[in-house]
């Protein structure tokens, strides 16, 4: 039987392995008595280290000590004292913050679609903003069947601008996991929402009153009206992401690493729906990471004209092009000034495509003193 030497709750077990002929009669082969001396263990292991033929496996083992009926009672009392804890007043006033941001940027999207036309391609989930789809070929088409094809546009709607992110509602902030069977038996609602009622808003408020949020009637509005509309609703845009942000400093959310499953709480639900919207996979159970404001506010980059850039844009030049938020994009159409985090993104101090070039005369070659290097064509 193969000694073991316990250290706190660590098991080291030996493993004698086969000593070699040669080392069998001489004053190199190892001492068998040593081990067998269970009295001393401090010598017993510096006995193990010292020899050549000897592997330490080590294996954790629970405190047999322990007894975890007698734990659970203390665990759960632990989880129901953490429960009173939250909702954390200081982050009340962020989440009503969130939700009327939220209602704002509806209403004023709303607002400028009356307005700006919007193209969303057919078979893919490319969108444009702009009086016509631009010409370069990016689709993929249905399931990535295509490759660099060319969109086919239909006119969009809100929610090509303002991604739809569901999540399941949950009663309890700490209540049980949501099983696979149980997954009908809960509202879906958006994450942004559900991440606000766990930080302590209330949807019944009289500050979050339907009737103050009414959409306006663009077609009637003004330059000057719809400019103050594109600041505000570019004002919500970054009131929802930043409030967002504070708030899952403080509140769990998940994100599914393979699909866009969300789920706001302590941890993920077992419905086994990963791949139900996504062909990667097909009724998988989800794989959890930490979400980010992304995956709950996603930002939906659409390529960006610029002033110098052509009024329909072309495949040959997509490198000289930007990119931006639709929101953004959207609001600036309408006269609001982009924020200047956006430039690198949108290259608004890039060259415009058909700037001409000259052909230089420079090449990589020998000279006359025969180094490689750059040398001038003839």
């Amino acid at each position: 039987m193969e000694p073991t030497l316990f250290v706190g709750l660590t098991s080291v077990s030996i493993h004698l392995k086969t000593t070699p002929a040669r080392y069998l009669h001489t004053s190199n082969s190892p001492n068998l008595n040593t081990f067998t001396d269970m009295k001393n263990p401090k010598l017993l292991y510096s006995s193990i280290m010292m020899q050549g033929f000897i592997v330490i496996s080590r294996q954790y083992r629970s405190n047999p000590k322990v007894d975890l009926k007698k734990l659970r009672p203390m665990i759960l009392k632990r989880i129901e004292n953490r429960a009173k804890d939250y909702p954390v007043k200081a982050m009340i006033p962020v989440a009503y913050n969130v939700l009327r941001s939220r209602a704002l940027l509806i209403q004023g999207v709303s607002t400028l679609l009356q307005v700006i036309p919007i193209w969303s391609c057919k078979f893919c989930p490319e969108v444009y903003v702009g009086e016509k789809g631009h010409a370069i070929k990016t689709c993929r088409g249905y399931k990535r069947h295509a490759k660099n094809k060319l969109h086919e546009w239909i006119r969009g709607g809100i929610n090509d601008i303002i991604v739809p992110v569901d999540t399941f509602h949950l009663k309890k902030t700490f209540q049980d996991v949501i099983k696979h069977d149980e997954r009908f038996d809960y509202k879906r609602v958006p994450a942004v929402i559900e991440l606000s009622l766990q930080a302590g808003a209330d949807l019944n408020a009289e500050a979050l009153s339907p009737n103050k949020f009414q959409c306006l009637d663009g077609e009637s509005l003004s330059n000057d009206d719809l400019r103050l509309v594109a600041l505000g609703t570019l004002k919500a845009w970054e009131a929802v992401r930043s409030g967002v942000q504070k708030l899952l400093m403080v509140y769990s959310a998940k994100v599914c690493k393979y699909c866009s499953e969300v789920h706001v709480g302590p941890s993920g639900h077992k419905a086994r729906m990963c791949g139900v919207f996504k062909y990667e996979g097909w009724r998988g159970t989800h794989l959890w990471t930490k979400a980010q404001v992304d995956d709950l506010v996603p930002p939906k980059i659409v390529w960006f004209r610029r002033p110098q850039d052509p009024a329909v844009l072309d495949d040959k030049w997509r490198s000289f092009y930007g990119h931006a938020p639709a929101v953004v994009d959207l609001c600036i159409k309408a006269g609001a000034i982009a924020p200047p985090k956006y430039y690198c993104m949108m290259k608004m101090q890039g060259l415009p495509a058909d700037v001409p070039f000259k052909e230089s005369k420079l090449t990589f070659g020998v000279d006359s003193h025969g180094e490689r290097g750059v040398v001038k064509r003839p």
